[in-house]
């Protein structure tokens, strides 16, 4: 028999007022995966972080963890933990006090809440430290305390609400890393929610992209990367050159476009690409390849000569804006590391191109 994910959300809605913050929305997560919620702010997935732990109630819909409904549970009897953006860890107390909190006030032996908190310690890396203060430690420190006081209390959940937004930049992409790592030294599932693409797709084995109370597309990271099915999700997952245009024809899959800018393009039909529609077109930097003229890019269905209007220096994540010779349009290509293009300059003529397969057209207005 096939066990019952860790948690099944299904049909959810909330509702405040006449504003439809949660609009019917349905997942699992199963046990020992890492979910994440990616969306801006503002579109329901800290709604329902909040009823999943109990903070909220739904307004319609329910939620089971381990195939047992919680809707009547209260937050501290249900089976989750959170963590918070703000971790609140307590100042007056040392490591030990704070980890072990959750576990006096369940009534645990002090003896049992010693060796629990040595344990946990040792599993975060952090082994020996149950004495000193909560201002002697780093940040990257604190968050992985924050972390061992919820899964000293053996959740089958941990919701992680926005924990590195406080960090700096070296050390969040640190933590991303760290908290990966935890996850799976601890084998506890963990549903994480973020308004950050990169923490989503480092860190999780399927994402969820919200907009506008409801789930656009749920998918692995290389799903929503390389095969987005919304205009939203290729507009909000990783950067991507985009355009306006009209179908002027559609052949096995691929559409014929014409954007408002004057280029003829062929690029992936996606739902809503139908002949004299007008589609959003996206293409990634990155999958534009660069080449010396028309008959060194044959084999690209899309090709265009321009001029490298300036370089973007980002180290491996360097780029050129080329413009466009037949209409003045610019476009982000991504620089080579090596090679005879490595060193292009500011004003350098360029011929470019790129596959229909590697674009992508929806219907307009979807994001």
């Amino acid at each position: 028999m096939t066990s019952a994910p860790d948690l099944e959300c299904t049909a959810l809605t909330r509702r405040f007022g006449e504003t439809l913050a949660v609009d019917d929305v349905s997942f699992s997560v199963p046990a020992g995966s890492f979910f994440s919620i990616l969306g801006p702010s503002g579109c329901g997935k800290t709604t329902i972080m909040r009823m999943i732990a109990g903070f909220l109630e739904p307004t319609s819909g329910d939620i089971a963890i381990k195939g047992r409904s919680v809707l009547d549970v209260p937050p501290n009897k249900r089976p989750v933990n959170m963590v918070f953006q703000h971790l609140a860890l307590f100042p007056m107390m040392n490591i030990e006090g704070n980890i072990g909190y959750g576990l006096r006030r369940a009534g645990m032996s002090k003896a049992d809440i010693a060796r629990k908190v040595d344990e946990v310690l040792e599993r975060i890396g952090l082994p020996g430290i149950g004495k000193r203060k909560v201002d002697e430690l780093s940040g990257g420190q604190r968050q992985r305390i924050a972390i061992a006081r919820c899964m000293v209390l053996e959740p089958d959940v941990l919701l992680l609400d926005e924990p590195l937004g406080a960090l700096d930049l070296k050390l969040r992409e640190r933590m991303k890393i760290e908290l990966k790592s935890l996850q799976a030294a601890f084998d506890t599932t963990f549903v994480y929610i973020t308004h950050d693409q990169s923490e989503a797709l480092v860190m999780s084995d399927r994402i969820a992209v919200m907009n506008k109370g409801r789930f656009e597309q749920v998918g692995t990271g290389q799903d929503l990367y390389y095969r987005p099915e919304t205009s939203f999700v290729a507009s909000f997952v990783g950067d991507s050159n985009r355009w306006r245009g009209t179908v002027e024809r559609v052949e096995g899959g691929t559409a014929q476009l014409r954007t408002d800018t004057g280029l003829t393009m062929r690029a992936a039909a996606k739902g809503g690409a139908a002949k004299g529609a007008a589609v959003d077109i996206f293409v990634r930097p990155e999958a534009i390849r660069i080449g010396r003229d028309a008959a060194d890019l044959a084999q690209f269905d899309n090709q265009l000569s321009g001029t490298v209007g300036s370089l973007l220096f980002n180290g491996a994540a360097s780029r050129i804006i080329v413009t466009s010779d037949e209409t003045g349009g610019e476009l982000e290509v991504t620089l080579p590391q090596s090679g005879e293009f490595a060193d292009l300059t500011r004003g350098a003529p360029i011929h470019i191109g790129w596959s229909a397969a590697q674009a992508n057209c929806f219907a307009a207005g979807e994001g």
